[in-house]
């Protein structure tokens, strides 16, 4: 470029002025002052001087190194963590690079050290002493594209993130033929890197989903392990499209076409070992949802041995395949084991001399010596049609995927009664409601009551990892207490690494197997309710999932918080055939657990509450004793029970309430409390709910779960005033919450009103 000329035009200030006096130096007085009244696009004189060619970046750093004692800025020394601090947008704002950060200080290289406005604004962003170092202004720039620019978001993305796991694409028959739009940015390397380490990643951990949710601020990636999601890393929405296009790319999809849902099949090796992969789109308000369900044959054993079943309920299900017609079903929700029990079942039956056909969709398990064929509704090969065409191939074994509408209920019900064993599912909550399902879309009861054989319910629940379960030392909820025997091991998820910090590793099915007898097939043919049905197959000796839940549980399979997640505890008056282990209870009776092993703790009753055992007695292990129930005072001169480990805050409210008239005892922690309840029958209790050792949900639980202390009335006094703690104590029946910190009178009024209540007792 020739030497600059200026020409007439404004004056202009540059924005470092600052500058002038050493650019006067390098070029004269008279060149600036051209730059000055010029039409110059820059308002930085750096940049005008050196575009010009009237000096260098070298020459001009070299000054100003000199002149202001400045460091010069190593570039190539920018830390991730410090721009992560520092936003991309406050970076090209102020036109600074963030280089290494501390506790204390902030590195920054600039080509404007003297801006003040930059400087506060980062040191109050980041706390930190700002300490600026000199660079060009157009290394800085070209530094902030090269760091910040989208595509290098997924470079830094996967720093650090390295897996063992290699994964390859494999062939399949569809060729790809139409990859229009972003197929290059979705092919860079970057992009293909994270799509493999997702994957991989996903099918190493167990996964048997792999959710990428586009959402406000990026795209969610999420893993559904034994059931549960949890989210693995969040990507910046500017990597999000090309990621979604290259996982459609890789499954056979139309990467054009984002405003309808696609489903499409890959097949991937990992670490040489094949895996299928089923993928499905949904375009979404912020941009297609993309599911990926990974079927690893490699890990999936497809027996009944393998379900996890009783030794009984096998046996039953046994039972029911040996049939040579008839309809068998299998219920439950999306994501309930369903197919996984059906292909089980159909493994069971199989030998060389059974014919078994299946029609699906989709197909999820390729299966070898089985006809499988998959739905294809736009072809017009529906459920219905596949159906009426197997019915002429001869089979002995007829596998629906689902019964979705009544022309293949009567297709399947009509083959079954003409020697053939149909085996399907249905989505239903329990097995008695498998029929009023059937009757809903259109099929007559007495045709159901003649072809159906018998129904499975399943539902799945978490096994608890051998690694690192725990025997669980908590009292149980109360509304468990007729379920659960005394002196039973109930055990507690805890979290190590060989199971993801989870608790668990793998699942097992549950089950509700009702077989239809001659009792059930007439209650059925009668068009009876889903209550009547479910009595009579009780009566038979149906279990309901809840007790087979409980019996894993009792078992030390798993814990009580992922039986209750799964399944309801049945009402008062459940038609569940096992007896309550409530009937077995005497009062005074609880568990007792030292060093991890269960012990049995006497039972102690007395007539009076005098000889209660104290709390360094029990050796934090206690049992409460029945005291004799007495009226309990209301108002001034009643006994109340200070449960709260902060001693100052006991103090300020005993004498507060020690002035209005009350008698005081105190307790500081959970085991404590329970103790002086024996021992001085208070008339009422303030527990705090963060207490060492047993904390103030376990001390309500016991109080309310011995018939002794059920009504003694209870005021949450605690810290944690979110909705949920507050739901929570109530729930376990606390009489009143109360949110630190509270006022005086408040408290005094909040005692008198629950004094004041009508209790039980009374």
């Amino acid at each position: 470029m020739a030497p600059w000329r200026g020409g007439g035009g404004a004056v202009r200030t540059f924005s470092d002025e600052w500058l002038r006096p050493t650019v006067e130096d390098l070029v004269g007085k008279e060149k600036v002052d051209e730059l000055r009244h010029g039409e110059v696009e820059h308002l930085s004189l750096w940049e005008a001087a050196v575009q010009h060619e009237l000096t260098t970046d070298e020459a001009l750093l070299g000054r100003l190194t000199t002149r202001f004692r400045l460091k010069l800025a190593d570039l190539s020394r920018s830390e991730q963590h410090a721009r992560d601090i520092v936003p991309e947008s406050v970076a090209r704002r102020y036109q600074i690079l963030p280089l290494t950060i501390s506790d204390s200080t902030l590195d920054i290289a600039t080509a404007n050290p003297f801006d003040l406005d930059c400087e506060k604004m980062l040191a109050f962003a980041t706390g930190r002493e700002v300490r600026s170092r000199l660079a060009s202004p157009a290394e800085i720039r070209h530094k902030i594209e090269e760091l910040y620019k989208p595509e290098n978001v997924l470079t830094r993305l996967l720093e650090g993130m390295e897996s063992a796991a290699e994964i390859e694409q494999l062939e399949t028959e569809k060729e790809i033929d139409d990859l229009a739009i972003s197929e290059e940015e979705a092919s860079q390397r970057p992009v293909v890197r994270l799509v493999d380490l997702i994957i991989s990643e996903g099918i190493s951990s167990r996964s048997s989903d792999i959710h990428i949710e586009p959402e406000e601020g990026g795209v969610a990636v999420r893993y559904r392990i034994d059931g549960v999601l949890r989210q693995v890393m969040k990507i910046p929405r500017a990597a999000g499209l090309p990621l979604i296009s290259r996982i459609k790319i890789i499954s056979g999809m139309d990467i054009a076409d984002r405003l309808r849902p696609q489903d499409g099949r890959a097949r991937v090796a990992v670490n040489g070992i094949p895996v299928d992969l089923r993928v499905s789109t949904l375009p979404a308000s912020l941009g297609e949802k993309v599911v990926i369900r990974v079927l690893d044959t490699s890990q999936t054993v497809l027996s009944l041995a393998s379900l996890g079943l009783s030794t009984q309920e096998q046996e039953q299900i046994i039972g029911l395949l040996d049939n040579r017609d008839g309809v068998i079903l299998v219920t439950g929700p999306t994501g309930s084991g369903k197919t996984t029990t059906l292909y089980s079942a159909i493994r069971h039956v199989q030998s060389e001399g059974v014919n078994i056909v299946t029609v699906e969709d989709p197909v999820e398990y390729r299966l070898q010596g089985i006809v499988q064929v998959q739905v294809h509704e736009k072809a017009g090969l529906t459920f219905a049609s596949a159906l009426r065409s197997i019915l002429r191939q001869d089979p002995d074994v007829v596998l629906i995927g689902e019964i979705r509408d009544r022309e293949t209920a009567q297709i399947a019900v009509q083959a079954s009664l003409t020697g053939h064993l149909v085996l399907s599912t249905l989505h239903t909550n329990d097995a008695p409601n498998a029929v009023t399902r059937l009757v809903d879309i259109g099929m007559e009861p007495y045709k159901i009551a003649s072809a159906l054989r018998g129904v499975i319910a399943q539902r799945l629940m978490r096994r608890l990892c051998p690694t690192c379960k725990e025997v669980w030392v908590e009292a149980i909820p109360r509304k468990l207490h007729q379920w659960v025997p005394p002196d039973t091991p109930l055990y507690r998820a805890v979290g190590c690494p060989e199971c993801a910090m989870t608790g668990y590793r793998g699942r097992f099915s549950i089950v509700e197997i009702l077989k239809v007898t001659p009792e059930v097939e007439r209650t059925i043919g009668a068009n009876e309710t889903a209550d009547r049905i479910a009595d009579v197959a009780q009566r038979g000796g149906m279990k309901t999932l809840w007790t087979s839940g409980l019996t894993h549980v009792l078992r030390g399979e798993s814990t009580i918080d992922e039986l209750l997640r799964v399944v309801d505890v049945p009402q008062e008056d459940s038609r569940d055939g096992a007896e309550p282990a409530a009937a077995k209870r005497t009062l005074g009776s609880r568990r007792r657990r030292s060093g991890g092993h269960p012990a049995v703790v006497e039972r102690r009753r007395t007539s009076g509450a005098t000889d209660a055992p104290t709390a360094a007695a029990l050796g934090g292990e206690f049992d409460l004793i029945d005291p004799i129930v007495t009226v309990p005072r209301r108002g001034p001169n009643a006994k109340v029970l200070l449960v709260d480990d902060e001693e100052s805050l006991r103090k300020v409210m005993r004498d507060l309430l020690e002035r209005e008239g009350y008698e005081v005892e105190e307790a500081s922690d959970g085991v404590e409390a329970l103790d002086q309840v024996d021992r001085h029958a208070p008339d009422i209790v303030v527990l705090d709910l963060n207490l060492p050792g047993l904390d103030g949900y376990g001390v309500l639980n016991h109080l309310r779960s011995r018939p002794a202390t059920e009504n003694i009335p209870v005021v949450v006094l605690t810290a944690h005033g979110d909705e949920d703690s507050e739901i929570r104590v109530f729930e376990l029946g606390a009489d009143d919450f109360l949110s630190k910190p509270f006022r005086a009178r408040a408290l005094s009024a909040r005692l008198q009103a629950v004094l004041g209540r009508p209790r039980p007792s009374d």
